[in-house]
Formats: C-alpha cells, structure tokens, sequence
C-alpha cells in the first residue's frame, strides 16, 4: 500500500480538513438512530401497536393498488372520500404548528422556545401524512410522473394543484430545515446561528398560512361545486387549523410533563390553551353565517347544504357526522371558556380531543364529501367509507405518529444531553 493510505479506523486527510459539523453529522444520525430504538416497555409497547396498525394498513393499501379503487366506496359522482378528507384536516394540523412559532419568534417569548421544536415536529409529521393520502387517493401512484417537469405537465402556475404540491413540499423542507439545524447544534453544544434558522423561521410562518389557503383556493376555485364556492372557506381553514393543530400540541405536552415533570414549563400549555378560546369562538361564527347565507337565501345552490345539514329526498348518510361535529364544537368551547381547564388537567384533555375530533369531521367529511352531493347531474349518490379506506387511513395516521413520537424521543434526548452553560437563553 502507499504511504497516503490510512490504516483502517484512522480519519483519512481529507475528513480531517473537514469542518467538525460534517465530520459528526454520521455520528448525529447514528445517535439519533440509537435513541428511536431504545426506551422504557411503555415506549416499546407504543410502537409495537403502531407498527401493528401501520403494517395493517400498508397491506390494505397494496390490495387496493392491486385490485383498484374499486375496493374502495368512491364513485364517479363522489371522486373524494375519507382520503381527501384526512388530507385537508392533516393540512390544518400542519399549519397549526405555526402557533407555537409566533408566540417565541414574533413575540420573544422564552417559555415558548423551549417547546417550539414539538410543533416543528407535528407539522413534519404532517405533512408526511398529507402526502401519504394524497398518494393513497390515487388509483394509479405510479401515474404521479405527469406531474414532474419535464417529463410530464407541471401546469404551473395556472393550475391551483401544483401551487398546493409547492407549498406543502416547502413547507416540509422548511420544517426539516428548521429541525435538522437546531437540534445538530445542540448535539454538538453550540450556540445555533441566527442566519441559518432565523429567517426560515419567519418564511415558514407565512408558508404555514399558505398551505392552508392554497389548499381551500383548491376547492373554492372550483365553479361546479358551489358548496365549496365561498369566500369564507380559507379563513374557516386556518381558523379551524389554529384549534386542531394547538389541541393536539396541549395535549403533547401535558403528556411531556407527566413523563418529564417540571422540565416542561406549563406556561406554553396556558399560551396555547388562550389562542384555541379565541379560535374556537371565530370557527363558530363562521361556521353559523355559512349557514345563514345558506339556508336563509334559500336556491338550488343550497341542496348540499341540506344535505348535510338536514338530508335531502331521504338521504342523510352525513346528518350524524356533521350534528355530532357542531355538538362537539360547542362542547368544547364550553370547557375551554371554563376556568375549571387551568385546574383540573383530566378536563382539558377532554377539550382538546372533543375540540379535535369535531375539527376532523368538520373539516372531513362534513366538508369534501357534500361537495360531491347532489352531483352536477343533480343525482344524490351517498358515500360512506368501505372498511379498506379506514385501515389504510389507520396505517397513514400510525405512520405519522411514529415519526412524531421518535422525532420528540429524539428532541429530548439531545436537548438533555447538551451543554446547558452553553445554550442559555437560547431558542430550541
């Protein structure tokens, strides 16, 4: 061998001129792959049972690519169903991340820093999610190449779905970014520098907005569905986004600090609990002048509207859905305005699950399904989810819940181990 060889476990010269960020970067992901596979039973026990559901799932899904849509309950007349549905509520959960960075970045607030890594890693999360049901609703994944440029036809930028597709893979970039960033400088006990976070940051809360926005412009742009043809349709998206996302984050946190104690400040938990009040306040105003303008005009216009609110000709496969979102809505508006929130934990969790499963159905099926209902022909052909639709809605959401639960095993373990001195006043 010549003597510019290095023996077998030396750094060879050129990684020794590298900088000391890339030379650990191997190391990082190796111990970020040690901290996903070792914890307490109660950890593993999780996991097991997502990837039990997660496995169920993904066979669902290769029996439907392998038999058609057929397998599912989807029609020519209703083209979007549980999938789709999924797809708009993960948007919101995404972008009700960005309420964890307004508070710290915009307002300087401490408390809040230290915790607004758990909605970075809820809105990755999510948008994984998104992608996932999107890809799910596809009868034909492998046709996706008709939208990449070049070999296909991107349409940009006169088509509202490539804007979608732009905004929800930045945003998902942006996110990594943000947390791939931080939590490298807190493995290596440095401070992290404000140019390469800060100002992605600040874009992605802006960015969190839009993917919500683009994403109702998706429907409301759609002239033959005038359920959907509303002007309020992208404030009720972000209003509605601005209660799942935070209630999911409550309730995150509520479980960090029953494992970690008082390691977790609980003043993000009051923070977040305020902005979902006033949130859950304006998705019901909005909700309530929807359906004034829908019901009190009156028309052929409204025919969804009955139907989903009413029924219509004897069809009201969707009345339970809906009623039991708007009771929920309430409910949960009831115990968030209540003091009894701030004193009693068990009540709040409450609140927050009410508050997010009327949010899933308001926004789900209460929302894509009667879009479809009458059809343009003006016939009503109802749709409820074949049981293939909900496991692999059940393996997306495992999925998804995998890649937050490691990505927060993951966050603490390094944030512990750093070097406190030397992160003092730092933002996490």
């Amino acid at each position: 061998m010549s003597s510019s060889s290095t023996t077998l476990g030396q750094p060879s010269a050129v990684a020794e001129q590298l900088k000391p960020e890339v030379r650990n970067y191997p190391r990082f992901l190796l111990c970020l792959l040690g901290i996903a596979t070792d914890g307490t039973i109660w950890f593993y026990a999780w996991m097991f049972v997502l990837t039990a559901v997660f496995l169920v799932g993904a066979n669902a899904w290769a029996v439907q690519v392998a038999d058609g849509m057929i397998v599912t309950h989807m029609t020519d007349h209703v083209s979007w169903g549980l999938y789709i549905a999924n797809f708009t509520f993960a948007v919101g959960v995404a972008a009700g991340g960005v309420m964890m960075v307004i508070p710290a970045y915009l307002y300087h607030n401490k408390r809040m820093h230290d915790v607004v890594i758990v909605g970075e890693l809820l809105a990755i999360a999510a948008i994984v999610m998104c992608l996932m049901f999107v890809t799910a609703d596809l009868g034909r994944p492998d046709r996706f190449w008709h939208m990449l440029p070049g070999l296909g036809r991107f349409n940009f930028p006169f088509s509202m779905l490539t804007w979608d597709v732009i905004v929800l893979n930045g945003y998902l970039l942006l996110n990594l970014h943000i947390c791939g960033y931080l939590l490298y400088m807190r493995y290596l006990g440095r401070r992290p520098s404000p140019k390469w976070y800060v100002p992605f940051t600040m874009l992605s809360i802006f960015w969190a907005i839009s993917i919500h926005t683009v994403t109702a412009f998706l429907y409301c742009g759609l002239g033959g569905r005038p359920f959907w043809n509303s002007a309020l349709l992208a404030p009720r998206f972000l209003a509605s986004a601005f209660v799942s996302g935070p209630a999911f984050i409550i309730v995150t946190l509520l479980i960090l600090r029953r494992i970690l104690g008082e390691r977790i400040s609980y003043e993000p938990v009051r923070i977040l609990v305020n902005i979902v009040r006033v949130t859950m306040v304006i998705n019901l105003i909005m909700v309530v002048s929807e359906v004034f303008t829908e019901f009190y005009s009156g028309g052929s216009h409204t025919a969804s509207a009955r139907y989903l609110f009413l029924g219509l000709h004897g069809h009201s496969a969707l009345v339970p859905w809906i009623w039991t979102a708007i009771i929920g809505n309430l409910v949960a508006v009831c115990l968030f305005l209540s003091p009894i929130v701030f004193r009693r934990t068990g009540v709040l969790v409450i609140a927050c699950v009410i508050a997010f499963i009327a949010a899933w159905i308001e926004k789900g099926m209460g929302l894509i399904v009667p879009g479809f209902v009458p059809s343009t022909l003006h016939e009503i052909v109802e749709y409820q989810p074949s049981l293939m639709e909900w496991k692999v809605t059940a393996g997306v959401w495992a999925f998804g819940l995998m890649i937050y639960t490691i990505g927060l095993k993951a966050a603490i373990h390094v944030f512990a181990e750093s070097p406190h001195e030397k992160l003092e006043g730092d933002v996490a």
